[in-house]
């Protein structure tokens, strides 16, 4: 230990003859672990800013959309045919074990929203019950979330996000406010915490969610279609004010008797135009994916081997994927960064060659006194070894400080990574040793007599 301390006190020592040259052999070492230290904590930030996209839409979500029209051998596209009901729904979450909670989703078109002289139009209104909050994992920092009851009774209440709060009433609470809707006084009664973009740039918080029966029987204007026709919906409507807790009227619209004599099919008046599932877990989407389909099947009458009139789409999986070219991407760039530490080793190679042949005296001398081979080679590459960890120490500080610029200046997601600095400590003694290692031996390789008659 004692011979140890002493060598590292003599690198010390012999580094500090020559200060300058000590610091520019450093510089290639400094700069490869600062942009291996910065590219990895911008990766990592950027990873993370994708997981948390991904958790703001609602943990392990599944999204089920209508299927496709078609004439004549032509599709007309996904969602061109509705055949998703809120019996559907509810299916799923009583018959699917691997699904925690399901919530039918009524997208509405472009729609005003106005209170007293002002007015917004929010880039998306939906309809939908109580379960969506818990699907999506959204808070309300004000209010209340409507109830079962209020999707019964088609109640005229909303929650709005933060955008349409701060466009409508500004500073003003919005809970207890109304507003109007395509001619439909809604009551405020919650606001929604702030969740931003989404992956495709969307706001999310610039959102009214309202009961589906209120969308769907109330408002009008929206995309309410369904195989119903007028009559489903008059008939909807009529039935939806006598449907009250202990009401023999069910919520669903019973089937038009002209339309039961001529339909063979199994017709489904009231439809929706998507359904939102969080799977218990991420290990239980794929067979939370396989009970809804096999129940679907069932329930739509599809026979083995008829094209589906539904599609199951995985949210993680997308997730997933865009972690994947993110992590890929700073992998690249680590990998080019990582060049510059081959660099700054090959500069301290070639420096501790020229300091061999400045000290060939010292050696011989040293040899000459008793040092063995061994002494020189350890002090030599302890040199070496100091040098890096040095440059190693100086890196760690300008990949945090470049971390933090573009954290502050250019807005990136920036994350800490432990792994990145000890990775790169131990990198930097390894290219000490690695580089260090061949001047270190061929010191040790001089003859004495030959080092001490060296000019």
């Amino acid at each position: 230990m004692m011979n140890w301390i002493r060598i590292l006190i003599a690198a010390f020592n012999a580094l500090r003859r020559n200060v300058l040259r000590s610091a520019l052999t450093t510089l290639g070492i400094v700069i490869g672990v600062g942009s291996v230290i910065a590219m990895m904590e911008v990766g990592n930030g950027s990873t993370a800013a994708v997981q948390q996209t991904i958790s703001s839409l609602g943990a392990n979500m599944l999204m089920v959309f209508p299927g496709a029209a078609a004439s004549g051998g032509i599709s007309f596209g996904s969602g061109s045919t509705m055949t998703l009901t809120p019996g559907d729904a509810e299916a799923i979450f009583k018959e699917c074990p691997s699904v925690r909670a399901v919530a039918p989703v009524v997208r509405m078109r472009t729609t005003q929203v106005v209170y007293g002289n002002r007015n917004w139009v929010p880039s998306e209104t939906s309809g939908t019950t109580e379960t969506i909050f818990d699907v999506r994992q959204w808070a309300v920092v004000s209010g209340a979330y409507f109830t079962a009851r209020d999707v019964r009774n088609a109640a005229c209440v909303c929650l709005v996000g933060q955008t349409v709060s701060q466009q409508l009433f500004g500073r003003e609470p919005a809970v207890g406010k109304q507003i109007r809707m395509q001619n439909v006084n809604l009551r405020v009664i919650g606001v929604l915490e702030k969740k931003g973009s989404n992956m495709m740039g969307r706001d999310q918080d610039d959102t009214v969610v309202l009961p589906w029966t209120t969308a769907k029987f109330r408002i009008s204007g929206n995309s309410s279609g369904g195989s119903g026709g007028s009559n489903t919906a008059a008939a909807a409507s009529a039935g939806n004010h006598k449907t009250y807790p202990g009401s023999s009227t069910g919520l669903y619209p019973a089937v038009a008797a002209t339309r039961a004599q001529n339909s063979a099919l199994s017709v489904r008046f009231v439809n929706v135009d998507q359904i939102m599932a969080s799977a218990a877990s991420a290990e239980e989407i794929p067979q939370a994916m396989e009970e809804i389909t096999n129940l679907l099947h069932e329930r739509h009458r599809i026979r083995a081997g008829e094209l589906d009139d539904f599609n199951i789409r995985d949210m993680t999986e997308v997730g997933n994927t865009m972690a994947s070219v993110t992590e890929t991407i700073t992998r690249l760039l680590m990998a080019v960064a990582a060049i510059s530490l081959v660099v700054g080793g090959v500069g301290i190679m070639n420096i501790m060659l020229v300091s061999v042949t400045e000290r060939t005296k010292e050696i011989g001398l040293r040899m000459a006194v008793g040092a063995k081979a061994g002494d020189i080679l350890r002090q030599f590459l302890a040199e070496a070894v100091v040098l890096c960890l040095f440059g190693g120490l100086m890196g760690i500080a300008l990949g945090r400080g470049c971390s933090l610029a573009v954290q502050e200046f250019l807005g990136w997601p920036v994350q800490n990574s432990v792994t990145a600095i000890v990775v790169s400590v131990a990198v930097s003694a390894g290219v000490g040793i690695l580089f260090g290692f061949y001047p270190a031996w061929k010191a040790s390789r001089l003859d004495p007599i030959e080092a001490l008659r060296y000019e």
